[in-house]
Order: C-alpha cells, then structure tokens, then sequence
C-alpha cells in the first residue's frame, strides 16, 4: 500500500511536474456560453486567453462533478492505496464539498483524507508538491498529512492585476472590494487570506507593482519553495524569477502559467507569486 496525492486544476501545477510526482489533478470545468471546457484538458491555455479577451461574455466556472472525485477515489482504493487529497480554498469553489461527498460514498475501508488548503494557484500546488516529495521520501500516510497541515500557516501567495474586473465579473472578489472606487489608472495586488481574497497594496505602474511584489516576498525569506505564475506575460514571469535567483536557485523556482479557471478571475496581464 502506498500513499497518492489528488489536487485540482486550480493548484495550476505544470503537467511535467505533476506527472513527474505522480500527483492525480481532478479538472474544474470552464463555460463559453453552452460549451464546458474541462480545466487544463479541453482547451490551451493560448486558446483559452484568446477566447477571454475577445469574447462579449465572461466564461463561468464550475467545480468537478461528485462523479468526477468518486471516480479517482475508487480507483486508487481499489488498487490499495491511502488518499491524501489537498483542494482549493472552500471559500472560492465548491470542489472541497465535491471531494467531501465522494468520500462519503466510498465503503468505510478507503483511507481519504481530504484538505482545504485555503490557497489557490500555485501556493496549492506548492504543498501538492511538498505532499508528493513526502511520499516519494516513504512517509507514511498520517506523516503526510501532518506534514501538509504543518506547512499551511507558512504558505502565501500574492497577484498583480491588470484590473479587477475579472474578479468582481465572476463574484470571486471577496474583500478586495475594498479596492473599488479608487481604481482608475490603479494597479492591485491582492492575496489570499482566510482563504479569501484580500486587497494587500496598490500602485500606479505594472513596474512599481512588480517592485512591490519582490519586496513582498523577501520580507518572507528564506523560502524553502518558490514559483512565479502569470496568464499572458511570460517574459514578465521569467523575468521576476531571474530577480530572486539570490534567495533560491533558479533551477528550482517554477514557473507556471495561471490556468482557464484562475485565468477567468484573474484576466489577462496577471503576474503571481506564491
């Protein structure tokens, strides 16, 4: 018997680095008018943005199905495996309610633990990677979750925005409300916290906000894990990771790209840190 680790697409791990640490990514479902995309499977994150940008209505997202958790919990089971399984904030998506109901339908001998992490992109898949390494190192299935739990308190992750109005289209917008009514020509940086969405700084400049976002995150050093997301600036991203290359090797610091369904919220032009 061994231990498995299940995330979702909002974790917005890479495929190689998932495939690579064995971790099985359940897919949320992105919505064009009458056609369902399933996160990160149906459609490129290329087709994906274009459509975002140039579409008259904004798309909708929805939670995997009960089905779609049951499904991979009974196949893990079946093959003897115990279940640690680490999801999206509950106060953002309802996939955390998903994966709850399909282990109550599981016969009492599957072992499934499930976790809201409270976080969402990749400070999500941070600890789906830090999961996945525990298991590789041969902890033990109440060692993993220890483990995930224990690393909650110290993980973060911050956004800079083009604007918030993907956030407040798609009713994600939790206490960065507070931002609006000052935003004209306004840059936000928001976080999660509480795991809701918070209003943490705003500049003028995408310059002066990608300044902000670094000294954020070196009030926070040493990082034992880094990764750098973004929906449609890719050299913006490997720019920022070149700058903290002092703080870990450049080598280990990932660079991700914000999936469909954080891509609906976040809206072109979005640059992250978790």
């Amino acid at each position: 018997m061994s231990v498995k680790i299940v995330t979702d697409s909002t974790s917005d791990l890479p495929d190689d680095l998932a495939k690579q640490l064995d971790i099985t990514v359940v897919p949320l479902n992105v919505n064009f008018d009458d056609v369902v995309y399933r996160d990160g499977i149906d459609i490129t994150e290329d087709a994906f943005y274009e459509k975002l940008i140039t579409s008259v209505k904004l798309p909708t997202t929805s939670q995997p199905s009960v089905g779609d958790f049951l499904s991979v919990y009974q196949a893990l089971s079946n093959d003897g495996h115990e279940i640690v399984s680490i999801h999206v904030s509950d106060k953002l998506s309802g996939t955390y309610n998903s994966a709850t109901q399909a282990k109550e339908a599981l016969p009492n001998s599957a072992q499934v633990h499930i976790i809201d992490s409270q976080q969402v992109s990749m400070s999500l898949g941070l600890i789906a990677q830090h999961a996945a390494e525990m298991v590789q190192a041969g902890d033990s299935y109440q060692q993993v979750i220890d483990g995930v739990n224990s690393c909650l308190p110290h993980t973060f992750v911050f956004a800079l925005l083009d604007t918030l109005e993907y956030l407040q289209k798609g009713g994600r917008i939790g206490k960065a409300q507070a931002f609006f009514g000052s935003l004209l020509r306004v840059k936000p940086i928001i976080t999660s916290k509480d795991g809701e969405v918070h209003p943490l700084e705003r500049v003028r400049t995408r310059a002066q906000g990608i300044e902000k976002v670094q000294e954020i995150v070196r009030k926070l050093s040493p990082l034992r894990r880094l990764s750098i997301m973004h929906s449609t600036t890719l050299a913006d991203a490997e720019s920022l990771a070149q700058q903290f290359n002092d703080l870990l090797p450049i080598d280990d610091i990932i660079v991700s790209r914000f999936g469909s369904v954080l891509g609906t919220h976040a809206g072109p032009g979005a640059l992250g840190v978790a």
